[in-house]
C-alpha cells in the first residue's frame, strides 16, 4: 500500500488521494467518509474494463455485495461473494448482525462519516470465533474504519439505493456464496437471503458454509480454507 504523507503539526489531515495504513485510517478517518457502494463499484469497473478478458473476482464482506453489484454488470467470468454484506431485497436482520453494525448505525450522524470500532466492537464483528491472541493481532493489523452500512441498511427503503444488485442479467455468469457459520455480521439468514435472490438467475448459483468461521475468516488463521474453497469453484468455469 502506498503511503500518504503524515499530518502536519496543525493537524491537518493526510492526502486522501492515496492509500492509508490502519494506523493512519485509524487516525483519521475522513479518509474514508463519502465513499459510497457506488462510487467504488464504478471504480472497480473501469479497472476490469481495461482487462483483455473477463476476470474471476473474489469479494468479502461488503467487496462480497460489489462483487455481486458487478457480476450483475456482466463483466466477471465468475465470482465468489463471501459473508456479503446485504443487497436491496435481503430482509432477514438477525441481532447480531444489528448489534455488529450499531457503532456506526446508532447514530444518524455517521451516515457519512467512517467510523473506527473498538477492539471490544471488532472481536464481536469480526473476530469471535478465534482466540484472543489473535483478536488482538488481527485488530491491530486490519481494522480500519468503514463508511457504507448506511447504504446496506437502508437499501429496502430506499428505490435508488446503490446497493441494488442485477440478480437476472443472463450475462452474471457463475456464482458461489461463502458463509462462516459462527459469523455475527453477515450470519446465514442474511447470506442465504442472498443467495435465493441470486436464484432468479439462469446461471450457476451455489452457496456453502464453513463451520466454526466468523467475519474474519478470509484475515485470521484459517484463511486457507476459504481460498481454497473459492478456488475450487473458479476453477469449475475459468
Amino acid at each position: 500500500m502506498r503511503r500518504p504523507p503524515a499530518a502536519d503539526r496543525s493537524g491537518t489531515s493526510p492526502n486522501t488521494s492515496a492509500d492509508p495504513t490502519v494506523a493512519e485510517a485509524n487516525s483519521h478517518p475522513e479518509v474514508f467518509a463519502g465513499k459510497t457502494v457506488g462510487q467504488v463499484a464504478d471504480h472497480l469497473a473501469a479497472l476490469i474494463g481495461r482487462l483483455d478478458r473477463k476476470p474471476a473476482v473474489v469479494g468479502h464482506s461488503f467487496g462480497g455485495l460489489l462483487t455481486q453489484i458487478l457480476a450483475g454488470r456482466g463483466p466477471s467470468a465468475v465470482s465468489v461473494a463471501v459473508d456479503p454484506a446485504p443487497l436491496r431485497g435481503v430482509l432477514p436482520l438477525p441481532v447480531s448482525s444489528l448489534r455488529s453494525s450499531a457503532p456506526v448505525l446508532g447514530n444518524p450522524a455517521n451516515r457519512h462519516r467512517a467510523v473506527p470500532l473498538t477492539y471490544e466492537q471488532f472481536r464481536y464483528a469480526f473476530a469471535n470465533a478465534v482466540g484472543e491472541e489473535e483478536a488482538k493481532e488481527l485488530y491491530e493489523t486490519f481494522a480500519a474504519p468503514g463508511a457504507p452500512l448506511f447504504q446496506a441498511a437502508t437499501a429496502n427503503l430506499n428505490p435508488w439505493t446503490e446497493a441494488k444488485v442485477d440478480t437476472g442479467n443472463p450475462d452474471r455468469g457463475p456464482l458461489l456464496i461463502i458463509s462462516g457459520e459462527k459469523d455475527h455480521t453477515v450470519p446465514w439468514a442474511i447470506a442465504n437471503a442472498s443467495y435465493k435472490h441470486q436464484l432468479h438467475n439462469p446461471g450457476v448459483t451455489e452457496i456453502t458454509e464453513i463451520p466454526g468461521r466468523g467475519h474474519a475468516l478470509t484475515i485470521d488463521h484459517g484463511w486457507q480454507d476459504v481460498a481454497e474453497t473459492a478456488m475450487t469453484f473458479i476453477r469449475r468455469f475459468a
